[in-house]
């Protein structure tokens, strides 16, 4: 299976959250694309982020993002 579009959009939108502190969110503009706009309202409907325009990361939101950190540093390892 895959990573669809939405999902990667997703992860992407993820990965703005700060990584320093869990006290700090997103808020997500009304001039904020159409396609950032539409991954936060999914993120917000699978229970990964507070308020449907960003908020803070939920308990799972805070696994999800470590995880998708994870991913991402191994994905952009660089072999000589």
């Amino acid at each position: 299976m895959a990573f669809t579009h939405d999902v990667i959009e997703e992860l992407n939108l993820l990965l703005k959250f700060p990584a320093e502190s869990l006290m700090q969110g997103l808020k997500i503009h009304h001039d904020a694309s159409q396609a950032i706009v539409e991954a936060a309202s999914r993120l917000y409907t699978k229970g990964l982020i507070t308020q449907v325009d960003g908020g803070y990361l939920t308990d799972l939101g805070v696994d999800v993002v470590e995880h998708t950190r994870r991913i991402n540093s191994a994905m952009c390892i660089k072999f000589n």
